[in-house]
């Protein structure tokens, strides 16, 4: 049969054309059941806040409890609080709290999701990442890119755990679904070389150092920030911005997703109306879109890590000063 020959339907009401689009996975463009376009990004992630001294208490609890046999890593992940989320920080990406204690040994494994660890407290505490053995110091910002083989150790203090902040691309791997996960088949890594500087190892020190070298903020979100790599990673980008006691930050909105972790000092940053008061350790979310500014109590330190690689390589990318 030609597509000539194709029979003409018997259909004279729009109810019989919208229930013959049922049956065939279809749906008119002007009948539509939720809207495929709109005027600017929708109110989906909310802001929200974790608190370093409520959960770190979970995790020194968890520590006796949970081993690494039990799991890869001992952490907790941060989820955005919204119905039907069960995993999501924002959108594009998901933070955690990780701890380790003396002695234990997080066994390699790999997988297509970068990742990034923003160090809190401990010391001692190393990362394998490809064969390449490199300490992990508080302030320090560590990367492993994706798919690399990337293991953690803890030789240190007998009395002191070491935490940090996790922050991945987990969720935005997820939307695009090439997911790919491995464990080591020997579980570690043979002979790593050590270093005591490496590429994938943002040393506090020098961050510090490039801020007290760095000139005024030019968008007004901090007095001074820096960039940590050119980005770090193809979908994450840091930023470590410094603010004094008193400062009060313009108000921005920017269609990337952004995680915050707080190395130290105190403030409040109010994201489209919520007020977020943070302190040192603590985590919080600002989502696609929602404006926000910080005021700064106690001279701060935040290490911002966002989206802003994908959306500025896909032409999505926006700032606008409020």
């Amino acid at each position: 049969m030609s597509i000539d020959d194709t029979p003409r339907l018997d259909i004279t009401s729009l109810d019989e054309l919208y229930a013959s689009f049922d049956q065939l996975s279809v749906e008119g463009g002007w009948h539509r059941k939720r809207d495929a376009l709109w005027a600017e990004p929708n109110k989906n992630f909310v802001p929200f806040i974790w608190h370093y001294r409520e959960i770190k208490p979970v995790l020194d609890a968890a520590g006796p409890l949970v081993d690494h046999a039990m799991a890869d890593r001992r952490n907790v992940t941060l989820t955005n609080p919204i119905e039907g989320n069960t995993y999501a920080t924002v959108r594009t990406l998901v933070g955690a709290y990780q701890m380790i204690r003396p002695g234990e040994v997080a066994k390699a494994h790999r997988h297509t999701p970068a990742a990034l660890r923003i160090i809190l407290e401990g010391e001692g505490t190393y990362t394998v990442v490809e064969g390449k053995r490199v300490e992990m110091r508080p302030g320090d910002v560590l990367l492993t890119p994706s798919f690399l083989w990337h293991e953690h150790a803890y030789d240190g203090v007998p009395s002191a755990d070491c935490y940090w902040v996790d922050v991945l691309d987990v969720p935005l791997v997820h939307l695009l679904e090439p997911m790919f996960f491995e464990r080591h088949p020997t579980g570690t890594q043979d002979d790593p070389e050590d270093l005591t500087e490496a590429p994938i190892a943002f040393r506090h020190a020098d961050t510090l150092a490039r801020l007290d070298a760095a000139g005024p903020c030019e968008h007004g979100m901090a007095e001074r920030e820096v960039e940590l790599g050119q980005p770090a990673m193809p979908t994450v980008a840091l930023h470590v911005q410094r603010m004094s006691s008193g400062f009060r930050s313009s108000t921005v909105r920017t269609t990337a997703n952004s995680i915050f972790t707080v190395l130290g000092g105190s403030g409040v940053t109010t994201v489209d109306g919520v007020e977020l008061e943070w302190s040192a350790g603590d985590v919080f979310a600002v989502p696609c879109w929602r404006p926000y500014s910080h005021e700064v109590s106690l001279d701060a330190h935040l290490v911002r890590a966002s989206d802003e690689p994908v959306m500025s390589s896909l032409g999505l990318l926006r700032r606008i000063t409020l």
